[in-house]
């Protein structure tokens, strides 16, 4: 009997490339997800096909349709599994979206993630348990550095914050959006399971995380959204900070390799930023360059002088505790190596719909 690992949110970004790399090693994978992306975002963020993808390329992956909201039964889905690790990526990822459904919001982020804890304490407490949390958690207090405005980009001022924000930055005392405040919640008890019951947890707090398996929509998944404007010729609009806003991205696969890390050298109630650090960090208006110099198309866009709310105007991840932590994790996929997976990616799709 092979080891087992239950993805949440298996049909998304990160717990699809979870899934593809734990069963390429050979584990069983069962995946909870119930499509809610679709409910949230519209067709555009259906992610059925794929869930489909990976039903008809992995024998040794199975779909249960569940909502993690559902307590009875995840505490029974779990209980039958007894997985040997659990990677929590399910959420409503959109700070914008849960303003207008803070319940859908806070129940599937903070209650959601309760239930699965809960759930692995009953039935499993000794596997480790990953939870993908969000760099939103700091609110938009990293927009109270000193920042440099530069041709293209907004930087840090001060030396100290060159490689990005470390895990010890103040996650209180800030605008959060009520989506932020919702992963708080969710964050700070993976910690308490971990520090309180001694159970192997971990918070990632993300940076943009993305890949050739992202359902862009405008309300969340930037880059995926961003080059598909481009590939359409369709109007990117850019919320405020004149475009120079500045986010590290990471490729989904160098998060499940991280994921892979912890579950093999596991600690309690850790936490880390998880993003592509200094080297992959881009601005707006560098993304719009990147992909025209990949695809050939000119980016349209349009200005909103009006930023999101709580939105950073500069993030970059600080990786080195990461990198001492686990030192045979780095970032192995560059940002134009990115780009150009996203958009191939999205050209596959598009052929397929328009077949």
């Amino acid at each position: 009997m092979g080891k087992k690992l239950l993805v949440t949110g298996s049909s998304g970004l990160i717990g699809s490339e979870v899934t593809e790399y734990f069963s390429d090693l050979g584990w069983d994978v069962r995946g909870f997800d119930n499509n809610m992306r679709a409910d949230f975002f519209g067709p555009r963020g259906d992610t059925r096909w794929n869930q489909q993808r990976l039903l008809k390329k992995y024998k040794n992956f199975s779909h249960v349709e569940l909502d993690i909201r559902d307590r009875a039964k995840v505490l029974s889905e779990v209980k039958r599994l007894k997985p040997d690790a659990i990677a929590h990526t399910a959420a409503q990822p959109s700070h914008d979206l849960a303003a207008s459904r803070p319940f859908d919001d806070f129940d599937t982020n903070a209650v959601g993630t309760l239930n699965m804890l809960e759930a692995a304490r009953l039935s499993c407490p000794e596997a480790p348990f990953v939870h993908m949390s969000t760099n939103k958690v700091y609110g938009d207090a990293p927009n109270e550095l000193n920042l440099v405005e530069l041709p293209t980009r907004w930087d840090y001022r001060d030396p100290e914050y060159f490689n990005g924000i470390k895990e010890d930055f103040r996650i209180d005392r800030s605008k959060h959006s009520l989506f932020g405040a919702s992963k708080v919640a969710a964050d700070v008890m993976v910690q308490e399971y971990g520090r309180y019951f001694g159970m192997p947890t971990c918070c990632l707090r993300g940076g943009c995380l993305t890949g050739p398996n992202h359902s862009g929509v405008e309300l969340h998944g930037f880059l995926s959204y961003l080059i598909k404007c481009n590939l359409e010729k369709k109007t990117y609009r850019i919320f405020g900070y004149k475009g120079k806003q500045v986010r590290d991205n990471i490729h989904s696969l160098d998060v499940a390799r991280f994921i892979a890390g912890f579950i093999n050298a596991p600690r309690a109630g850790e936490v880390y930023n998880i993003g592509g650090g200094r080297n992959n960090s881009v601005s707006i208006l560098e993304a719009f360059k990147l992909i025209e110099s990949v695809s050939g198309n000119e980016m349209t866009y349009e200005y909103v002088d009006q930023n999101r709310q709580g939105d950073h105007i500069c993030y970059i991840s600080d990786l080195s505790k990461m990198r001492a932590h686990y030192p045979g994790w780095d970032i192995t996929k560059d940002l134009l190596t990115t780009f150009n997976e996203i958009y191939e990616s999205w050209l596959r799709r598009d052929d397929k719909e328009g077949a």
